[in-house]
Parts: structure tokens; sequence; C-alpha cells
């Protein structure tokens, strides 16, 4: 009879063991090496409803309630990853980070409606996700092992955040509202909201400092050199500049409301009377109206532009290569 006792004591001593091990091995956070970014700058812009990542397409799905999927580069293989809907989606090889958009995703089988807004990690295969920070978020943006986003909370409001992967040292970074989205290496740029002058924040000496001096809006640093940027004094015209010799060369008419770049191409939305998604390249030819109406959202793959009808809310896309077919994404 004690060693039947001795046989079960030491059984169970295994499983509790075994269990122990197995949830260490499959939540133990593996850092990244580099500082790698999680998302193309004009995506988290445009909420960063596409991410690209290793051969993968992270995506919210506009046909489930803006639900979390993946797919492989060419559409193929879609599948579900959460019930999560979600925006400001980052990538590295082991995780997807995103904000949680759940405010008109509440189901009867949801016991709390909590946390809807909140900062997540989930592996990339898909399961439970991680909250990261459960306070309100936006503007989440992945630079090596820390997430720089935007934090809400009735004390602060909306103040610049960092949090790292695993879910410590969250702390604030400055009190007040900045976009971290323009991301390269370990550094991201910004728009001064008081005055539009472009400054470079390294993360590494969390440190600041004068870039270019203009008056920008949402700017895109591509290679620490090229900037695309909305002019504010030309009424939010796309321009280009290169630092090393500032000639900037204004790209687009005025009154720009959204914009993305990709390769030596930008996609914009044109507003006014006249509104509709346009395509230039980045030496200003190739001047192409690709849909007439209001569009937003828009987000770009390696093969793909995906932009959102703001009336219908319904997505569609266009090839990279050659844009002008337009078709409905499903």
């Amino acid at each position: 009879m004690k060693k039947y006792i001795k046989l079960l004591i030491l059984l169970f001593v295994i499983c509790i063991a075994g269990f122990v091990a197995y949830h260490y091995l499959n939540t133990k956070v593996k850092f990244n090496s580099t500082y790698v970014n999680g998302n193309l700058s004009g995506n988290l812009y445009n909420a960063g409803l596409f991410c690209e990542s290793n051969g993968e397409i992270f995506f919210s799905n506009p046909n489930d309630n803006g639900r979390l999927y993946a797919m492989n580069v060419d559409g193929s293989n879609v599948h579900k990853l959460c019930n999560d809907s979600v925006m400001y989606i980052n990538a590295d090889k082991n995780f997807i980070y995103y904000v949680r958009n759940n405010t008109n995703n509440i189901t009867s089988t949801m016991f709390f409606a909590y946390d809807k807004n909140s900062l997540c990690r989930i592996k990339r295969t898909g399961g439970k996700a991680f909250i990261l920070d459960k306070e309100p978020c936006i503007y989440a943006s992945l630079i090596g092992n820390y997430i720089y986003y935007l934090h809400y909370d009735t004390k602060t409001a909306t103040t610049l955040y960092r949090v790292k992967i695993d879910g410590t040292e969250k702390k604030q970074v400055y009190n007040h509202y900045l976009f971290t989205c323009n991301a390269s290496g370990q550094y991201f740029y910004y728009n001064n909201p008081d005055n539009g002058q472009l400054f470079r924040y390294d993360t590494a000496s969390q440190t600041q400092s004068l870039f270019y001096d203009c008056n920008c809006y949402k700017p895109v640093v591509m290679d620490e050199n090229n900037i695309f940027y909305m002019d504010v004094d030309q009424n939010n015209a796309i321009v280009h500049v290169n630092v090393n010799n500032p000639n900037p060369v204004v790209l687009t008419e005025g009154n720009i409301e959204h914009f993305n770049v990709y390769g030596s191409k930008i996609f914009y939305q044109r507003g006014g009377d006249d509104a509709a998604l346009c395509m230039v390249k980045d030496d200003g030819t190739g001047f192409k109206e690709l849909a007439k109406g209001e569009y937003s959202s828009i987000n770009v793959t390696s093969q793909y532009v995906y932009f959102t009808d703001f009336s219908s809310n319904k997505v569609y896309y266009t090839s990279i290569s050659n844009p002008g077919d337009i078709k409905p994404f499903n």
C-alpha cells in the first residue's frame, strides 16, 4: 500500500513538473537580436491593418469584424488566428503584436467585456493573447524588443509609452502625443506637434534631436536620407527631400488626406470635391487616378495595395506592380 501511494505521489510530481515545463516553454518570450521594425511606416499611419512578415501577411479581416487572420503573400491559405478585432499590427519572427479593437466586437459568450483596446502579443500561429498594456492604446510600433505606443488613462490622457515585448519595463516616455509609426532600425521619426519640425528619437540612448527643419505631418523617412511628408505650409501636398541635398520637390497638389510609400510609388487619397485614390512616382511623374471617391486605411504589401471605402467600409485592393484593376477583398 505504501509503495502504491509513493508511486502515485511520484506520478503526480512528474505531471506537475511536465505541466510547468510545458507552460514555461510555451510562454517564454524569445527576444530579438536586432532592432527589427514591426511594420511599414505608411501602414501604421493608416491603422496598421495589414502586415507582411517572413512570407506571411497578418491582417484585420473586414469580412469577419476585423478579426486577426493570416495568409500567404499571394492571398492563399487564409486562416483565423484569434477572435480579437485588431489594428496597428506588428510582427517579428516569433510573435504578432497588435491593439485590440473590440469595442464593437462584444458577443454573448464574453463573460467580461474588459481590455477592449489593450496592447497584446500572440504567437504567429495564433492562440491566446498576452496583454502588454490593458489600458486603451493606439499607434503601436515594434522597435527591437520594445513597443512604442500611445497610452490613454484618465490621469494623464494620451501620452507616449513603451513596454518590453515580455510585458515588463512599461513606462511613460513623454507626457504628450507623438506618432511613433515611422521606425527605422533603432530610430523613429516624428513631426513636432507644435511646429511640424521633423525630429529623430534614438531608442538606444533615449534621446531626440532635430532631423530636418520643415513644417511636416506624418513623415516617412526612407534609408535615413529620403523624406516624404505632407507639407502643412502647402495645404498638405506631398513633398520629397533628400537630406544630403536639401531641395524639396512637391510631388502632388494639396489637400492630401492619407498616403503610403512602397518602393518608388506613392499611393494617396486626394480630398475635396474631386476626391480620389491616386498614385504618383517618387520623382513626381507617372500620376494615375486609381478610384474616384473617399478612401482610407491605405495599406501596402509586396504585391498589393489595400484600401477602405469610407462610406461602405468595404476593402478593395489592386496590384502594386500594375495598379489600376480594382477588386473587392473577399
